[in-house]
């Protein structure tokens, strides 16, 4: 007889269980988390340009995937009358948003009390800035004679433009930020006019 231990065909039926069950939660918390970070078609929204809105986040009519993507992202989602995001992960040429490329972004300020433009990394977390500027608003906006502002995002600085800087090589997330939208943006958010998205030069 040999040595080695022989299971027993009930032992091996809970083994065989007990791994597919594994392997079931495995995929299911796999698919689950998939859908949460990388499908936005779940939640409705609203495009201007290169910006895109979740109009349910923050509301009573949110429903379960859009309150699971909020609690997953960790974003703070207020009510349209109190917040509004716009998102942007391309650039106005329909082009991934790179941390390595260097993008100028540029518009008029938002109806709305106060607002700002964040560079994220596709983890959403700040990058690490050396000169301090990790948002752009309108307390430290420069207007030209018109009333619009430029700003610079990318590895290196753009010579007397605001910069955020995004070191490294991976996505980038530009957040666009309105508290107290004026009632008319709130009402039509497709209004706004969207801050312009361009590519600066070859990546880094």
């Amino acid at each position: 007889m040999s040595n080695k231990a022989h299971w027993s065909l009930p032992a091996k039926r809970i083994a065989i269980g007990a791994v597919l069950y594994l392997v079931a939660v495995s995929l299911g918390v796999g698919s689950a988390w998939w859908v949460l970070k990388k499908a936005p078609w779940l939640n409705p929204s609203v495009e201007v340009g290169a910006w895109r809105a979740n109009m349910h986040a923050g509301s009573q009519d949110a429903g379960l995937y859009t309150r699971a993507t909020v609690a997953v992202n960790a974003l703070l989602a207020l009510g349209r009358d109190e917040t509004m995001y716009f998102v942007a992960t391309r650039d106005d040429a329909g082009h991934a948003l790179r941390a390595q490329c260097n993008y100028r972004i540029s518009g008029v300020p938002p109806l709305a009390r106060w607002w700002s433009i964040t560079a994220y990394a596709e983890d959403l977390f700040l990058f690490d800035a050396p000169n301090g500027h990790y948002s752009f608003n309108g307390a430290n906006a420069v207007f030209d004679a018109a009333g619009a502002f430029t700003l610079s995002t990318g590895p290196t600085q753009q010579p007397g433009l605001y910069w955020l800087p995004t070191p490294g090589q991976r996505p980038l997330v530009l957040t666009l930020r309105l508290y107290n939208p004026a009632p008319a943006l709130q009402a039509a958010p497709q209004s706004l006019v969207a801050p312009a998205i361009q590519k600066i030069g070859d990546c880094a």
